[in-house]
């Protein structure tokens, strides 16, 4: 899988949904770069993995927030992607001038992206690469990278917190708020702990873990993880959101949370 480890091989089944759906007639986004940057080890999973609305849902939900928030005049111009994959949204949004995309994740992840990316138009921001490892000192990669705390910044930590273990998720959520000044934003998503238990669920969870890219975390209500470090909280719920869109099922099934904070 193009030398990534399982986890972060999950950044090429993102793209390979996201291409998808860019593919649909009436899709909830276009990424098209997605494809380029899915490549055949991504469509692959994305055959396997079979039709899952999700991805689609929350690319949605993030692009309509990242709009509203980065629009305002007095939006951020920093913007933040810990574990970032084959996100383009540095290519694909129309953020303001003077805006800067700041991209972390593994150093052989980036690496991969930026040569898929060379021949690519240019973005439509300010895009800095910051190669670090989500469990080492992250946050010093960014500062080095020209991130500054004192200024406020726009965090999308997307798709990530299923794949970590509980005090790792407390620690990449301290550090965050350590790094926001007022007038930041913060953009998440969970899978609630109720989808994790349920039977229904068990083959797709147990295709994850064999893959390598098992689920660890979920949470009913996120919503005192991120008051008590300091943010005021709205919550959508994943299955309603994507209802209204046409791309949830009909039946009660668990889903989780999309999340905008801000302080």
């Amino acid at each position: 899988m193009s030398g990534l480890d399982p986890v972060a091989g999950t950044a090429l089944l993102t793209a390979a949904l996201r291409d998808r759906e860019s593919r649909r007639p009436d899709r909830l986004f276009d990424d098209p770069l997605a494809g380029l940057l899915a490549g055949e080890a991504g469509r692959a999973q994305a055959e396997a993995f079979g039709e899952q609305p999700a991805i689609a849902v929350r690319t949605r939900y993030f692009d309509e927030r990242l709009a509203r928030i980065t629009g305002a005049g007095d939006g951020p111009r920093q913007l933040v992607l810990p574990a970032a994959g084959m996100d383009t949204r540095a290519h694909r949004l129309p953020f303001p001038a003077g805006s800067t995309c700041y991209e972390a994740d593994r150093p052989e992840l980036l690496e991969l992206k930026n040569s898929l990316l060379a021949q690519a138009p240019a973005a439509t921001c300010r895009r800095v690469t910051v190669p670090a490892d989500l469990a080492a000192d992250w946050p010093a990669a960014l500062a080095a990278a020209g991130f500054s705390p004192e200024e406020p910044t726009c965090w999308l930590v997307e798709g990530l917190t299923q794949y970590l273990q509980e005090p790792d998720v407390l620690r990449l959520f301290d550090r965050i708020a350590e790094l926001s000044a007022p007038g930041s934003h913060l953009l998440t998503d969970f899978v609630s702990a109720s989808l994790l238990a349920d039977p229904a669920s068990r083959p797709m969870l147990d295709g994850m873990a064999a893959r390598g890219a098992a689920w660890h975390y979920g949470t009913d209500d996120p919503r005192p993880l991120l008051t008590e470090r300091g943010w005021e909280v709205e919550l959508t719920d994943f299955a309603e959101f994507g209802r209204s869109l046409g791309r949830w099922p009909d039946e009660p099934r668990p889903g989780g949370h999309l999340v905008h904070a801000f302080r």
